[in-house]
């Protein structure tokens, strides 16, 4: 048994008229993450968390935000790759647990589709799958309402 922690973190500033991507579903709401690809806060932080655990650096070392090519990429496309890149090297995810920090809207309710949206990505059942939401009550950029942040953590094994 190879067991891996992987943790990972991502911010991304909001921006009024902006879709707002959590999780790979689209939360309605005024305010969107600004960002070179969907800016998919929470998908970032898991692609960092996996990528981490394998000792492959980050996500901006395999997906540059200076690449025209992934300009308004889905996060989800580049979480898929981030598996594609584990499995060359025999790793697959065993649990997930995240927490994204927003002010609002609140995202309890859209919890159980990105549940099974990141399962899917990640090829794992869904109550492998644990997502928290809070907020930063009302205190700096993130509780101010002009920033998102997700923390992920996974665990891998090899095999």
């Amino acid at each position: 048994m190879n067991l891996r922690i992987g943790f990972g973190v991502d911010v991304h500033r909001l921006k009024s008229g902006l879709p707002l991507m959590v999780g790979g579903i689209q939360v309605p709401s005024p305010k969107g993450a600004e960002g070179h690809s969907d800016a998919d806060v929470l998908l970032h932080a898991i692609c960092d968390a996996i990528l981490g655990a394998c000792n492959m650096r980050d996500i901006g070392f395999h997906f540059s935000d200076r690449d025209p090519q992934l300009k308004g990429i889905d996060s989800s496309i580049l979480l898929e790759n981030v598996m594609k890149l584990i499995e060359e090297k025999q790793f697959y995810v065993i649990n997930l647990d995240s927490t994204v920090i927003l002010e609002t809207p609140k995202l309890s309710s859209y919890i159980p589709l990105m549940q099974e949206r990141i399962s899917q990505l990640l090829k794992i059942p869904v109550d492998c799958v644990s997502i928290k939401a809070t907020t930063h009550e009302l205190v700096d950029s993130f509780g101010l309402q002009q920033a998102i942040k997700a923390y992920a953590t996974v665990l891998l094994n090899k095999g």
